[in-house]
């Protein structure tokens, strides 16, 4: 039985504002109570804005909160906070943001890092029940539709959401996201140092004061400038993101140079490489205590680092690795097998680019296939003394940081050029097929190698330009986010802008410790 009363329109739905409670303010601040009181309409149009803030701050690319424009519309990657109007659509740095408030009378912004609220006006962060339980709700569930909770089951000091969500993690005391000023053609100098800024185990080390410099009795250490470049980095002023100057680390490379890499010390373009090499070196015979206390090598302990067995130095730890060599007799087939340690593997480019003529790019599967195939040598047998054999590279002992060299430089006749052949590489790389237990027949077996055997992309080196006016820049991973280091700039990167360039070193980290 249908009523005959007549039909009512339905009064528009009051915006749900939570309702005052002893001790807990209603509005963040007195500018803010203006805009939820002015109308529903306009408070409820404040509200969508400030669930789209949250969207872009927990949800889209670090790179869209952390790009801004300037007031002459040029693109601005920073690694400081910015600022989101919540207003409009403008995403501000500091110095914008105010100049956008004068400009549009918009007050009320949301920090990029943490989608706190902001008053321009109160010149402060302001704490609003409303928004606060939009914003802790985003963060712990992804999602504003689940049901409230309580206000004291929300904010309860021991919850780990809340102490969670109103924690503001500093960006440059995490992750240690500096440049590194360039003291002049020293950039091949600033890309190594970014690459063991950001090494899990050399960072960990340092950081855990395994180079004890207070108690270091040498001369202009290395050791000691690293240890200091850590704690500038991580453990100084966490909102400094000003450029490194790496003074301390030249200066004892200028004082201990060697004469292996005199050539370092010259004032001009170096190969980075070379630079890799020496400083690991270096780090080798302090942190293993070959360096005596003016910085020379212990007469007892003069030995190659290369000839050495079972160090336990951090650098053997970090970076080498044991290469296996097979060679077979042609004649007789008679085997012999020697095992020597690596520091990287270098892999050339220019035969297997002419041998692939037709293909534009090669992969680094090919270059490391190439590398480990078996092929022609010299080489005396002992059984039955002919000369003609086979070697074969393989992996015995994978290293916990793999440093692979695409060998871009050449010299002929004197003279010297750079190979420019494209070389993809992936995030991911297993290092199975490269190892003496490739062949295993147990599938199962075969898996858990394989899965032992991956390595995460953690840095790339590049280089571009000539050998003598070239520049080198890097990127290297925080968690899954890429960076950009050129000298003393930092900019957030894509995977595809890493993946896209020219490399010319590739650190990998084994994928139990990325």
């Amino acid at each position: 039985m249908s009523s005959s009363r007549p039909l009512t329109p339905a009064s528009p739905k009051e915006q749900l504002i939570n309702p005052s409670r002893p001790g807990v303010p209603r509005y963040g601040c007195t500018h803010l109570e203006q805009f939820f009181t002015r109308s529903p309409q306009k408070t409820q149009t404040l509200i969508k804005y400030y669930k789209q803030c949250l969207k872009v701050v927990f949800n889209d690319a670090p790179s869209l909160r952390h790009t801004s424009k300037t007031a002459n519309d040029q693109v601005h990657t920073t690694v400081k906070p910015n600022f989101l109007c919540l207003q409009c659509n403008v995403i501000a740095n500091a110095k914008n943001r105010m100049e956008h408030g004068d400009d549009k009378n918009h007050r009320l912004f949301v920090e990029s890092r943490s989608g706190t609220l902001y008053c321009q006006m109160c010149d402060d962060y302001v704490w609003d029940p409303t928004f606060e339980d939009l914003r802790t709700r985003k963060y712990g569930t992804g999602s504003f539709t689940l049901k409230k909770r309580k206000h004291s089951e929300l904010f309860e000091d021991n919850d780990p959401t809340f102490i969670t969500t109103n924690t503001t993690e500093a960006a440059c005391r995490v992750s240690g996201l500096r440049g590194i000023y360039n003291m002049g053609a020293t950039c091949y100098m600033s890309v190594i140092l970014q690459s063991i800024v950001h090494n899990p185990l050399l960072r960990n080390f340092y950081l855990a004061e395994g180079h004890q410099s207070n108690e270091c009795e040498i001369k202009w250490c290395m050791s000691c400038a690293i240890d200091h470049m850590f704690q500038e980095f991580y453990a100084s002023d966490p909102f400094n993101t000003t450029g490194f100057l790496a003074s301390g680390i030249l200066g004892s490379f200028y004082i201990h140079k060697r004469v292996a890499f005199d050539q370092l010390a010259e004032p001009r373009e170096q190969d980075a490489h070379e630079f890799f090499q020496y400083i690991t070196e270096e780090l080798h015979e302090i942190n293993c205590g070959e360096k005596g206390r003016d910085g020379d090598l212990s007469p007892v302990k003069k030995t190659k680092m290369s000839g050495e067995k079972g160090c336990g130095c951090i650098i053997h730890q970090t970076f080498y690795g044991k290469l296996q060599s097979k060679k077979t007799c042609l004649n007789c087939n008679d085997i012999n097998i020697n095992t020597e340690p690596f520091l990287d593997l270098s892999l050339g480019l220019e035969a297997l680019s002419n041998k692939e003529s037709k293909l534009t790019t090669v992969s680094l599967q090919q270059c490391l296939k190439k590398y480990f195939e078996p092929e022609g040598c010299e080489y005396t047998c002992h059984n039955c003394e002919t000369r003609k054999a086979t070697k074969q590279l393989s992996i015995k002992t994978l290293p916990n940081v793999l440093c692979i060299q695409l060998k871009r430089f050449k010299q002929f006749d004197g003279l010297q050029s750079k190979v420019d052949t494209k070389v993809t590489f992936p995030l991911k790389l297993e290092m199975l097929p490269y190892t003496n237990r490739a062949k295993k027949d147990d599938a199962s077996e075969n898996f858990e190698l394989a899965r032992s055997c991956m390595y995460d992309l953690q840095s790339v080196v590049v280089h571009v330009g000539s050998m003598d006016t070239g520049h080198y820049y890097s990127y290297s991973r925080v968690g899954n986010q890429w960076f950009k280091f050129n000298d003393h700039n930092v900019n957030l990167a894509s995977k595809s802008q890493v993946l896209s360039e020219q490399a010319f070193l590739l650190f990998y980290v084994i994928q139990s410790l990325a």
